[in-house]
């Protein structure tokens, strides 16, 4: 019998820096590189793929880690990330940057498609990927950034495997429970409106003055959404008053240009990537190769049994 039909979607950045900053150092091989965060984020996969057996996989990608069209909508977005000289993009370790490289080798090996686009981030590649198989099959988003919990769905069964603290081995599920019960809201679309009011200075999101987690939750609650709470605010809405009626009304560049930014894109052109599995391990002799050439024989070897437990 055919396994159910499953999708997981691997947000890569923030799994390999995870792996880089968690694995000791290490230089495995002929290559003379450094390969903590390889070997860390090839066994993640392993795990994972053991753990929820997909049927479906994609290794999602930044492409373009702060897009333009993010920073026109506000310019201090990601801002504190970038390094001293702006056109080297984000500040990445010295020691991690040449092993990004040789995961993506390893995912190929692997027969994992990674998926990214120009212009565009690793999330938003992950928010059409699961948008678009929504209803088709059960999605699990695998992140360390909560900016996803905005795609948690029950109907259609999508959750994020959230490893900021308990890393892939011992994962937050986050489903509508979760959400109800950590941020008091009730729906993935509800986390994303509060979280437009709450902003995040990770991301370089100042948020509404004076209106934290706690409040931006119960006034998407009285109000229904971000677009209820605005309408209240422009009607006039008693319930909505003093310091908290300026403090909103004051915001309106920012709530007029934020949802944008924090709302992952639903139409980025990856659907026609085939994430299916294959039948076998597409190419043994280059993952052979890798597997030398890096010392990796141990990761990619418990990664390719994971996904080709019959090879």
């Amino acid at each position: 019998m055919s396994p159910s039909p499953r999708l997981l979607l691997l947000d890569s950045a923030s799994l390999y820096f995870r792996a880089f900053y968690g694995v000791p150092a290490r230089e495995g091989g002929p290559s003379g590189l450094p390969t903590n965060a390889v070997a860390g984020f090839v066994d993640m996969v392993a795990t994972l793929v053991g753990r929820y057996s997909p049927t479906h996989l994609a290794a999602c990608w930044d492409d373009d880690w702060r897009p333009q069209w993010r920073v026109d909508a506000i310019p201090t977005y990601k801002t504190h990330r970038m390094a001293e000289d702006a056109a080297e993009g984000e500040e990445v370790p010295d020691e991690l940057s040449p092993q990004v490289p040789v995961i993506a080798e390893c995912l190929a090996a692997l027969g994992v498609p990674r998926v990214g686009a120009a212009d565009y981030e690793a999330d938003d590649v992950i928010g059409t990927l699961a948008h678009h198989y929504r209803g088709q099959m059960p999605v699990d988003v695998v992140t360390g950034d909560r900016d996803l919990f905005q795609l948690v769905d029950d109907a259609s069964s999508t959750r994020v495997v959230y490893t900021a603290r308990g890393g892939v081995r011992d994962p937050d599920l986050v489903d509508e429970a979760f959400l109800r019960a950590k941020y008091a809201v009730t729906s993935g679309d509800a986390y994303a409106d509060m979280a437009v009011l709450r902003g995040d200075t990770s991301d370089g999101l100042p948020g509404v003055a004076g209106i934290g987690e706690k409040t931006a939750a119960k006034l998407i609650a009285a109000h229904g959404s971000l677009a209820g709470v605005r309408e209240a605010v422009d009607s006039g809405d008693p319930a909505i008053k003093g310091a908290q009626r300026a403090r909103l009304e004051a915001a309106t560049e920012y709530l007029d240009a934020a949802p944008r930014v924090v709302r992952v894109a639903l139409d980025v052109p990856v659907t026609e990537v085939d994430l299916r599995i294959p039948q076998e391990l597409p190419d043994p002799a280059q993952m052979s190769r890798l597997a030398v050439e890096h010392g990796l024989t141990g990761p990619l070897g418990r990664a390719a049994a994971a996904l080709y437990p019959e090879g």
